[in-house]
C-alpha cells in the first residue's frame, strides 16, 4: 500500500513537472523569430526502489547564423593603442619591415620613439601596421585626399591630352581650343605633358598658359604635378556656379582697380604737363 502511494506521488510530481515546462517554453518559443527546437524531456516509470529521473536536454537553434555587415573602410590615421589582433606585421617610419610581432611589442617601439601606429593592410595575415610621425601622417593624409579629389566621379566624362613641351604654338592653340569644348559640355580634361630632349621649356608654365586661355570657365581639379621623371600632368574641370560668381566679382574688382590706376596716371601727367 505505502508503495502505491509513493508510486501515485511520483508520478503526479512527474506530470507536474512536465506540464509546468511545456508551459513555460511555450510562452518562450513565440519571443523568438527563430526556430528553437527542444529535444523531448522524458521521464522513466518510477520504480519504487529508485527516484524518479526527469531530464531536459538543452535547447538549440537551427536559424540561420546572421551575416555580420562589412565594416566600413576606416579613414586614414592613428589607432592608438585599440588594436584587436595580437600578432602584427609592423613597418618603421623608415618603410622598413620590423618583421611579425605582438601588440604589446609594437606598442612599446610607438612609445619608445614618440610615434603613432597607423594600420596599412586589414585583410592580410598577420595585418600590417606601421610606425609613422605625425607629420607623415598628415603628408599622407593629403596625398590620398589629392588622389580622391582627382579621381573622377561617376557619371563624369573625363579626356585625355597628351602632348611634347616643344610643342609649336598653333599647335598649342589647337589643343587648347580642344580643352575649352570639353570643359564647355562639363567633362574633366586631363593633360599630359613630355619633357622633350633639348627642350627647356617649363611644363609648369605651359598648364599655367592653357588655363588663362580657358580661366573665364575652368579651373583646376587636380593642379599640376610630376607623375614621374620628364612626365608632368593636371587635370582642368569646370568651374562651379558658386566658382564663376567669385570669378566674376574678382575680374570687376580686377578692371575697376586697373581703370582707377589709369586715370591717377592721367592725372599726374596732366599735372606735369
Amino acid at each position: 500500500m505505502t508503495a502505491l502511494c509513493t508510486m501515485k506521488y511520483l508520478c503526479q510530481a512527474a506530470r507536474n513537472e512536465s506540464r509546468y515546462a511545456k508551459r513555460f517554453f511555450g510562452t518562450l518559443l513565440p519571443q523568438t523569430a527563430q526556430k528553437w527546437l527542444f529535444s523531448p524531456f522524458w521521464i522513466v516509470v518510477p520504480d519504487p526502489r529508485k527516484s524518479t529521473v526527469f531530464g531536459l536536454t538543452h535547447p538549440y537553434c537551427t536559424g540561420e547564423k546572421s551575416h555580420a555587415q562589412p565594416k566600413s573602410k576606416a579613414a586614414f590615421g592613428s589607432v592608438g593603442r585599440r588594436i584587436p589582433y595580437r600578432i602584427l606585421h609592423v613597418i618603421n617610419q623608415d618603410g622598413e619591415s620590423l618583421g611579425n610581432m605582438h601588440r604589446a611589442e609594437a606598442l612599446r617601439l610607438m612609445d619608445e620613439h614618440g610615434l603613432k601606429l597607423v594600420l596599412l593592410h586589414e585583410n592580410v595575415e598577420p595585418p600590417v601596421y606601421r610606425l609613422m610621425t605625425g607629420q607623415q601622417i598628415h603628408e599622407e593624409q593629403l596625398k590620398r585626399a589629392e588622389k580622391k579629389k582627382a579621381s573622377p566621379k561617376q557619371g563624369v566624362v573625363q579626356k585625355e591630352l597628351s602632348f611634347s613641351s616643344a610643342i609649336a604654338k598653333n599647335d598649342l592653340e589647337t589643343k587648347t581650343k580642344q580643352i575649352a569644348q570639353w570643359i564647355d559640355k562639363r567633362h574633366h580634361v586631363k593633360v599630359t605633358i613630355r619633357q622633350a630632349k633639348g627642350s627647356s621649356t617649363d611644363m609648369f608654365m605651359l598648364f599655367d598658359q592653357i588655363l588663362e586661355t580657358v580661366s573665364e570657365k575652368a579651373t583646376y581639379l587636380s593642379k599640376p604635378k610630376v607623375a614621374r621623371e620628364g612626365v608632368s600632368t593636371c587635370i582642368f574641370r569646370h568651374m562651379s556656379d558658386k566658382e564663376l560668381k567669385e570669378h566674376q566679382k574678382m575680374e570687376i574688382k580686377k578692371n575697376n582697380t586697373v581703370k582707377k590706376d589709369e586715370n591717377q596716371d592721367l592725372k599726374s601727367n596732366e599735372l606735369h604737363q
